[in-house]
C-alpha cells in the first residue's frame, strides 16, 4: 500500500479569504462545501484546504508550502503586490529562493523553476 497526497489543509479564522487569496495566485478554483468552515482550492499545482480555526498555532509554521517559479523575481513582485508579505530572500548564486508569508501570517517559500531543476 502506498499513500498519495490528498491535500494541504491549513487553519486559518477566514477559511474563505485565504482560500480566495491562493486561488488567485496558483489558478485555481475555490469550493466551498461546507459554508466557510471548510474551503478548498482545486485545479491548482496542488489541492490546497482552508478549515476555520479561532485560534491557529502561534509561530513558525512546522510545514509550508515550497512553489516554483519561471521567473523568480517577477513572481515574488506579483506576490507582494497581491498582498504576501516578504520574510527573506535567501540562498546563493547556486540557489537562490525567497520566503513569504500570505495574508495569513502562513510562511512559504519560491525558488526559480531553473534553480530546482539543478538542486
Amino acid at each position: 500500500m502506498a499513500l498519495t497526497l490528498g491535500m494541504v489543509t491549513c487553519d486559518t479564522p477566514d477559511p474563505r479569504g485565504l482560500a480566495t487569496w491562493w486561488a488567485a495566485q496558483t489558478g485555481g478554483d475555490v469550493v466551498d462545501p461546507f459554508d466557510g468552515a471548510f474551503v478548498m482550492v482545486v485545479g491548482g499545482p496542488v489541492r490546497l484546504a482552508f478549515q476555520i480555526d479561532q485560534a491557529p498555532t502561534p509561530g513558525k509554521n512546522r510545514l509550508h508550502l515550497d512553489l516554483v517559479a519561471a521567473d523568480l523575481d517577477g513572481e515574488v513582485d506579483r506576490l507582494v503586490a497581491a498582498g504576501a508579505g516578504l520574510v527573506e530572500r535567501r540562498g546563493d548564486d547556486s540557489f537562490r529562493w525567497v520566503t513569504l508569508t500570505d495574508p495569513a501570517g502562513n510562511e512559504f517559500c519560491v525558488a526559480g523553476a531553473d534553480e530546482t531543476d539543478e538542486a
